[in-house]
């Protein structure tokens, strides 16, 4: 597969992982640019479990990446020591990754995604060992999720790596105890994607779509 950039993500990137913890990566690659042209076109992802890795063409990551999707969009934003492969096209694909953000899409998928955290606390059997550890988990996620969207929408940066985790951890167990005490964090995030920030209202597509097509032209032949 032509990878272009790929990285290790996930709670080893935001600083949450444990000595259990799997190692989760992340890549997108380019397929041949003449598998476009035949009856089916190619797979957009390929995932494994053994290892951990999730890999999507180039342009399914760029659709992710415009619409803030924030596991997706966090490839571009990895500290330094956590790539693994970072190609020529890769490292253009982070210099551009400011001109897919956008305000909108910023607010809808990061509080999207920590409200629906939320719902699993609530939904969860707190008699259950294995539903108290997945709510201890659901309750970081909203954490980190709700944290770094706001600095994104009050920065413009995307913060993998967290800069309190074990803040973060423990909050996780108190939302995991008492999932209602989470309503005020999100209250509070409404409140501030509510004020403006410093994202514009809508993505700049141009830099992507440049960055595509070079994409298109270095794989017109198969490997």
């Amino acid at each position: 597969m032509n990878v272009l950039l790929s990285g290790i993500v996930g709670s080893t990137a935001y600083g949450l992982a444990h000595a259990g913890s799997d190692i989760d990566r992340l890549g997108l690659f380019a397929a041949p640019t003449a598998d476009f042209h035949g009856l089916r076109r190619p797979a957009e992802s390929h995932v494994t479990t053994a290892p951990d890795r999730t890999l999507h063409e180039a342009a399914k990551w760029c659709r992710l990446a415009l619409s803030c999707n924030p596991t997706a969009s966090e490839l571009v934003w990895l500290p330094d020591d956590l790539y693994e492969v970072r190609t020529d096209l890769g490292a253009d694909l982070i210099a551009i990754r400011r001109s897919f953000l956008s305000a909108r899409a910023v607010r809808n998928s990061y509080l999207g995604y920590a409200t629906q955290q939320f719902r699993k606390l609530t939904t969860r059997d707190p008699a259950d060992p294995r539903s108290r550890a997945q709510g201890a988990k659901n309750a970081r996620h909203l954490v980190r999720l709700v944290e770094q969207g706001l600095a994104l929408h009050e920065s413009g940066e995307v913060t993998v790596r967290l800069a309190d985790p074990e803040r973060v951890r423990s909050l996780g167990e108190h939302y995991a105890e008492r999932p209602a005490d989470a309503t005020a964090l999100l209250a509070d995030a409404e409140a501030r994607f509510d004020r403006p920030g410093v994202l514009p209202d809508a993505p700049d597509e141009a830099p992507a779509e440049a960055w595509l097509r070079r994409v298109r032209t270095a794989h017109l032949t198969a490997a």
